[in-house]
């Protein structure tokens, strides 16, 4: 009679142990279809800094956008460039004085040059100043001579220098059609229509031949 006893009251505590058994078998295969943890996410690449060719590109590219928009009068525009004729013949003095190379204290400098007319640039070209041209002869020649102007600045078939120049040719011309309308009640005469175009002749061969000639805008190269 005690064996009985000691058997069936054997059976709760096995089951009880077969029951445990059971569902650790079933938390570990539960366990193992849980989908892996995703992977840690790779940080981004730091963006290398542009070089000094590259920033003296960009910087051509939004002046050329700036006068092939009206953004940039033909002032603003010369003003501009000679600016940048001025670090372009800086770094080459500096290249030369130390066998082509520039010293990380040049290159700051030239980046800090180019931040203050980065900032120009930004100015002008969201100032109230804009290039009007007008439905008429005299304007659309105007507008077809920036339109060139910008194409060789962009293209880099004209140096910071030559645009320099050129449009300080223009901002003459404009000046003198300016003064000669308000000395006319806003009107043009035949003589000084053919006086400006006579001039504006001129300035087309002057910018045909700065951007045919030998001197020319380096393209930057991108950094590999």
């Amino acid at each position: 009679m005690k064996f009985t006893w000691m058997k069936w009251g054997a059976l709760p505590v096995a089951v009880l142990m077969a029951g445990s058994v059971a569902m650790a078998q079933d938390q570990s295969a539960s366990g193992s279809q849980q989908p892996a943890p995703a992977p840690a996410a790779t940080p981004a690449p730091a963006q290398a800094k542009p070089t000094v060719a590259q920033r003296k590109e960009k910087q051509q590219d939004r002046i050329a956008s700036g006068v092939e928009s009206g953004q940039l009068t033909a002032g603003e525009t010369a003003n501009l460039e000679k600016k940048e004729a001025a670090i372009n013949k800086e770094t080459a003095a500096d290249r030369a004085a130390n066998g082509g190379k520039l010293t990380a204290a040049e290159k700051k400098q030239v980046n800090q040059q180019q931040n203050k007319v980065s900032k120009q640039i930004y100015a002008d070209k969201h100032n109230a100043n804009t290039a009007h041209y007008g439905n008429n002869k005299v304007g659309q020649r105007r507008e077809n001579q920036q339109d060139r102007i910008a194409q060789g600045i962009k293209s880099g078939q004209m140096t910071a220098g030559e645009a320099a120049k050129a449009e300080k040719q223009q901002k003459g011309i404009n000046k003198q059609v300016a003064a000669d309308r308000k000395a006319n009640g806003g009107t043009l005469t035949a003589s000084e229509k053919k006086q400006i175009n006579k001039e504006q002749n001129g300035a087309s061969k002057n910018i045909y031949n700065k951007k045919h000639n030998a001197k020319t805008q380096p393209q930057a190269q991108p950094k590999p």
